[in-house]
């Protein structure tokens, strides 16, 4: 397992209002993903109990082999992702969100493993994108989180 990005952020919110957000993976993933950076559609396309298809205005996320593991105090969530971004590239990365109980709230680590993207621009995406990809996903989640604790 390469790591390519691993972060973590302060989110204002319990551990409870995470459990509960995984009653519903595709709205959450649909959720973070509409506050990504540069991000002006997305729809959910389909989902399963370990899948799920969005669709955004730069291309096709497919999340596959979804694993949850809830414990009292930690939630972790696992995923493969193939983001097909058009003619532009395809990466392929491997996802583990953990979310654990904090004094102020809950710490979200973030850690992105495995990426593959071919090509000219998917060796800039390799390269150069693990910081800001990194970090707009640890944002996300921290905006998607506190905007929905209430």
């Amino acid at each position: 397992m390469a790591i390519w990005f691993e972060g973590e952020i302060e989110i204002g919110c319990d551990l409870q209002r995470v459990k509960r957000s995984l009653d519903n993976l595709g709205q959450v993933f649909v959720g973070v993903t509409r506050l990504m950076p540069g991000m002006t559609s997305v729809d959910l396309v389909e989902e399963g109990s370990t899948f799920v298809t969005i669709k955004t205005n730069e291309g096709t996320m497919k999340r596959t082999s979804i694993a949850t593991r809830v414990e009292p105090d930690r939630v972790v969530v696992e995923f493969d992702e193939a983001y097909d971004a058009g003619s532009k590239v395809t990466a392929t990365s491997h996802f583990s969100d953990e979310f654990v109980t904090s004094e102020t709230g809950v710490t979200y680590r973030l850690v992105m493993s495995d990426v593959a993207a071919a090509g000219f621009l998917g060796f800039f995406y390799k390269n150069l994108g693990s910081s800001k990809t990194g970090n707009a996903f640890l944002a996300a989640y921290k905006s998607f989180l506190e905007d929905h604790a209430g």
